[in-house]
């Protein structure tokens, strides 16, 4: 008799101490990087009304909080500047030993979402990667990568962990991710952590919270004519939002940076619409309006004339959103048959200047591309200004391509052009007096327009037609 009353006072026992265990969610683990100098959280379970003691090493210091009755606890630190690696123990009063978080490092901390062509690396031939394995193993670069996963409702914790970036952790990782974290490492001299969320042939609504997309009639019309076309990925709104964005939305950032909407081409005229309200959603949710840089679709030979200019226009559209970026890449294509152009370094590297100029406020280097800003037409010639061309403009062929031009018949014609006082003008023999001008307005136009800087135009039209 006395055998069974110890063992079943063993099993209590083991029962209450299962309740009362500390669990942390998985982007609280050892090799993480926290967001330097700001207030960060640090969460999780435990039995209810449970004291926990978290101590940081590069403070020593010791703060004491209290479960809530639904078991779950949230405390605030205060990190200082970049550095490491320190330790961070968490003890809870019934904790048989503590949790001891190791190799965390202090630094810049960025969101890499969207998707193919954020998610391609070493796995997908991208050279760039191959050629970074033999020596890309850094201690102040980290990987979180989010697995492809779905929830109908918002989930708190994803599988995943924190990894040094070596030649195994950087195989499975985003190409554009690890080169936009290498040069901001590089050129700040801070540990960076990168935050891998993405999934190829997604669009944004399944990045957006399902309320936002299904309480718009416009936006709820668009999601209700997506199809997968036999692929392998999700499209009902809020699905990757739910298992991939909100397990992080407690941990504090810098950014984000995005390249998608190759899957939102047919339902392009509510791109802009639908993007601006996924940022602002994901901002709403972190509760700061941090830093969104974001990539233009490179010329793709799509089945259906255009859809590919109008959602680019639709993406310029978002830049008007404060805190916005976008990177043009209309000269690193090699193939417009491929919808992946394998050159992510250059793309990269060009997210991180945008964040290096407007974020880390660094000076001394091109990272706007020109953009299309007037129109006047003079005895017969259209003549076009720009901004973010503060040297002027220059072709890099005898000849400007892909410029066409129209009167009010709304005829486009192939134009002559040239770059005269840093204006653009435009002319054609077949348009007596130009009404608009379209300049890589099409889905595969890969123009010789840049800025003096080195920057491509980025293409547009001046006609809503």
């Amino acid at each position: 008799m006395k055998k069974w009353a110890s063992l079943l006072f063993l099993l209590c026992t083991l029962v209450v101490t299962s309740q009362a265990a500390v669990r942390l969610p998985a982007v609280i683990c050892s090799n993480m990087v926290l967001q330097q100098q700001s207030t960060v959280k640090l969460w999780g379970w435990s039995a209810p009304f449970e004291k926990i003691v978290i101590t940081t090493s590069w403070n020593n210091h010791s703060d004491t909080l209290k479960a809530t009755n639904n078991a779950n606890w949230l405390k605030n630190i205060q990190t200082p500047a970049a550095g490491g690696p320190y330790t961070i123990t968490i003890k809870g009063s019934n904790t048989p030993a503590p949790i001891v978080l190791e190799n965390v490092m202090i630094g810049e901390v960025w969101v890499c979402s969207g998707q193919s062509n954020m998610e391609f690396g070493y796995y997908n031939k991208i050279p760039d990667v191959a050629a970074e394995l033999p020596t890309c193993y850094n201690q102040n670069i980290r990987f979180f990568a989010i697995p492809k996963t779905t929830a109908a409702n918002p989930q708190d914790d994803c599988a995943a962990k924190w990894t040094v970036c070596d030649s195994n952790t950087l195989k499975t990782f985003s190409a554009v991710g690890y080169f936009f974290g290498k040069k901001l490492n590089k050129d700040l001299n801070v540990p960076i952590g990168l935050i891998n969320s993405n999934w190829g042939g997604t669009p944004a609504e399944v990045w957006t919270p399902d309320s936002l997309v299904n309480n718009d009639a416009e936006l709820k019309g668009a999601a209700g004519k997506l199809k997968t076309n036999g692929g392998g990925w999700p499209i009902t709104p809020g699905y990757t939002y739910n298992a991939m964005i909100n397990p992080i939305i407690n941990y504090n950032i810098a950014g984000t940076i995005w390249y998608q909407g190759e899957s939102n081409t047919e339902t392009n005229g509510s791109y802009a619409k639908l993007f601006t309200t996924m940022i602002d959603s994901w901002r709403k949710a972190w509760g700061k309006e941090f830093p969104f840089y974001y990539v233009e679709i490179a010329p793709f030979k799509y089945a259906i004339p255009q859809i590919g200019a109008l959602l680019r226009e639709q993406q310029t559209k978002v830049m008007s959103l404060p805190q916005t970026g976008m990177v043009v890449i209309t000269d690193l294509v090699a193939d417009t048959n491929n919808i992946h152009p394998t050159n992510k370094h250059d793309v990269g590297a060009r997210l991180a200047n945008w964040a290096l100029h407007d974020t880390y406020k660094k000076e001394g280097f091109a990272y706007k591309s020109p953009m299309y800003k007037s129109m006047e037409v003079k005895k017969g010639k259209a003549y076009l200004s720009f901004d973010n061309a503060p040297a002027g403009l220059m072709s890099t062929g005898k000849t400007i391509t892909e410029v066409y031009v129209a009167g009010a018949d709304q005829q486009f014609y192939p134009a002559e052009a040239k770059i005269e006082n840093n204006q653009l003008v435009v002319w054609s023999k077949l348009v007596k007096e130009p009404v608009a001008v379209r300049y890589g307005f099409t889905n595969t136009a890969m123009g010789n327009l840049f800025g003096k800087e080195g920057l491509p135009v980025n293409p547009f039209r001046t006609d809503s037609w």
